[in-house]
């Protein structure tokens, strides 16, 4: 039967048997993507997954306005809600085509 002393050299003889093997394994591997990566002229973001993306438009197109007050100059888009000055004129009875643009 062997020693504790002869069975950790037995060991530590293996694991740096073993990181060398690993150290070899991976160097293969790297030489065999960077053949491949260079027969099939790859880069490193097509690796990653990153696909190129399109421009996007600048900005969002402003909607023109299509009513204005006329005493103050605002306007609206008729989108979303209705500013106060519009509200108030309708309350106070006028119509939307008046202020129309």
């Amino acid at each position: 039967m062997e020693s504790i002393q002869e069975l950790l050299a037995q060991k530590a003889t293996l694991e740096k048997r073993i990181a060398e093997a690993q150290r070899s394994a991976k160097a293969d591997a790297i030489a065999k993507v960077k053949a491949l990566m260079a027969e099939y002229g790859l880069t490193a973001a097509d690796l990653a997954g990153k696909t190129p993306v399109a421009a996007k438009a600048e900005g969002a197109k402003k909607v023109a306005p299509k009513y204005r007050d006329p005493a103050s100059g605002q306007s609206w888009t008729g989108r979303g809600l209705k500013p106060k000055w519009l509200q108030a004129a309708l309350a106070s009875g006028k119509s939307l085509d008046d202020f129309a643009i």
